[in-house]
């Protein structure tokens, strides 16, 4: 069960949006991750000074949080983010196991600055052979080989 929103987390994660435009250091996103009422680690957005298409606000700071609580699994933790996350970042939160994510801006307040990710959620909606990427699979049965060796490895780490 998550706790209770914090106004303050969010405004830190506007507060840090606001800044990283004023200082020409990338876009107008930040969030930060919180576990049991104290930031773990801040994020904004690196897109254009890292020339990283992923280093999104959010992808930034759960990236930042793992490394400092040493673990892949931020189980316990909530995102603050200064605007709903796109595509990429909803599933890198749940990848990270995230409690809650918390946001402020909309979709739609992004696509009316400019940051208009309509796009991609139509596209993942259509099947892999209607999208406007060309994806094509290969070597099926080959790719299957370190399938094959996950499921036998005795001391994986399943996550």
């Amino acid at each position: 069960m998550t706790a209770q929103p914090n106004p303050e987390f969010l405004r830190r994660a506007v507060a840090l949006a606001t800044r990283n435009v004023l200082t020409s250091t990338g876009g107008p996103f930040a969030a930060v991750v919180v576990r049991e009422g104290k930031i773990i680690s801040e994020g904004a957005n690196s897109v254009t000074t890292t020339n990283d298409p992923t280093a999104h606000a959010e992808v930034n700071a759960i990236r930042a949080a793992a490394k400092a609580l040493g673990t892949f699994s931020l189980a316990g933790c909530e995102l603050y983010t200064s605007c709903e996350p796109c595509p990429m970042c909803l599933a890198a939160a749940y990848w990270a196991r995230l409690d809650a994510v918390y946001y402020g801006a909309s979709a739609a307040d992004a696509a009316r600055a400019g940051f208009d990710d309509a796009f991609l959620y139509a596209e993942l909606r259509k099947g892999a052979s209607q999208r406007k990427l060309h994806a094509t699979q290969l070597l099926a049965d080959e790719a299957w080989a370190s399938f094959a060796a996950w499921i036998a490895a005795p001391n994986k780490i399943v996550y």
